[in-house]
Parts: C-alpha cells; sequence; structure tokens
C-alpha cells in the first residue's frame, strides 16, 4: 500500500512535468539550439527544368533556353546576385581555393531577395552573333543574353582531345554583405560547356 510520502513524490514528479510542458514555449526564446547547416543552392537547369537537355553544340543565330536558380537555406531572406559570364576554354573560372570570383566582366546580372527555406529560379535565354572559325581557331564577336546584345571577343583553338571549339557559359552566386554594404562573391558557381560550331 502506497504512503502518504509517496503519493507526495508522484504529485510533484506530475507537477514539475506540467509546468515543463506549460513552459516550453517560453523556454524556446530562452534556450538556443544550434541551428542546421546555413548555405546556399546555385543551379543550371535545361530547358524543360530538368537536369538534362543541356544546349552544347551551338551556333550563330539561334537562341538557346536554360533555367537558373537559386535556394536560400542561410536562416534568414537573403538578397541574391547571380552573374552571368562566358568565357572562351583558357580563361579563369572562379577559385574555388581562394574563394574569389572569375575576373571576368559580368554580361548580365539577376538580383534577387530569397526567403529563407525557398527558392527563385528564370529563364536564361542566349544566342551568338559573328562567329568565325578555321581549322584551329575561332572567334565569337557576339553574344545576347536576355535580349541584351553584348560585343565580346572571345578566341579559342581548336581542342584535338575533345574534337571542338569550346566555350563556358557560367552563374556565379553573390550575396549581400551588411558589414560592407556591398555584394560579395559567395563561393558558388555553375559552368556549362558549348561546342561552337558554323554549319
Amino acid at each position: 500500500m502506497l504512503r502518504l510520502e509517496d503519493f507526495r513524490v508522484v504529485f510533484v514528479a506530475v507537477g514539475l512535468v506540467g509546468v515543463l510542458l506549460f513552459a516550453s514555449p517560453s523556454l524556446g526564446l530562452v534556450l538556443h539550439f544550434p541551428a542546421g547547416e546555413r548555405f546556399s543552392e546555385l543551379w543550371i537547369l535545361g530547358p524543360g527544368h530538368m537536369a538534362e537537355d543541356y544546349p552544347y553544340s551551338v551556333k550563330a543565330g539561334v537562341d538557346y533556353l536554360v533555367y537558373v536558380g537559386v535556394g536560400n537555406h542561410m536562416g534568414s531572406s537573403v538578397y541574391y546576385g547571380v552573374c552571368v559570364k562566358f568565357r572562351s576554354q583558357s580563361e579563369p573560372l572562379p577559385n574555388a581555393t581562394a574563394g574569389s570570383a572569375s575576373p571576368l566582366v559580368p554580361l548580365y546580372e539577376y538580383r534577387v531577395f530569397v526567403e529563407d527555406g525557398r527558392s527563385w529560379e528564370a529563364p536564361l535565354t542566349f544566342s551568338f552573333a559573328y562567329v568565325s572559325q578555321n581549322a584551329t581557331y575561332c572567334l565569337v564577336r557576339g553574344i545576347s543574353v536576355n535580349g541584351v546584345a553584348f560585343e565580346i571577343d572571345k578566341a579559342t583553338s581548336w581542342d584535338a582531345e575533345n574534337e571542338g571549339f569550346f566555350y563556358g557559359l557560367f552563374v556565379e552566386l553573390w550575396i549581400y554583405n551588411v558589414a560592407s554594404d556591398s555584394l560579395q562573391y559567395h563561393d558558388r558557381y555553375v559552368s556549362r560547356w558549348l561546342s561552337m560550331t558554323i554549319a
């Protein structure tokens, strides 16, 4: 048979559990549990919003379509810059070791706010103009990105190993830094190789 002191212990234990349950919403304001990993995503998708059917063999005068996107898992809303760049095979990509952006000038830029846990995606159309080739050399003098034409001077040599004249279309992710009041490279980029043809 239970004694009065045994009931008292059970009553106190149940009372403490009840108080903790009642106070748990307030404890969330005081106790800070470690957050998960904070990161941003960056992607290029093909014309069907899938990771397939990317433009590869390209030529002048044809419009090509891909989609660029950003996913925010940083714990708060973020202001992003997505810079579109174009390079010849010999020009540099961003330096992953140093965490620095490519020194190439952006051709086009998207600037967007993305809420935490959300993503943003937009079409990226591009076409080429004034392309000339011979047996060992290819020169591209014009590119249009989302209907905006740019004069460029991108030359590349024949790649005998891969049998083509290769260029790279890539996007870099930049993020707003409150302390410097400017966008800074966020150490993320995605690149797609393009094989330039005349016919």
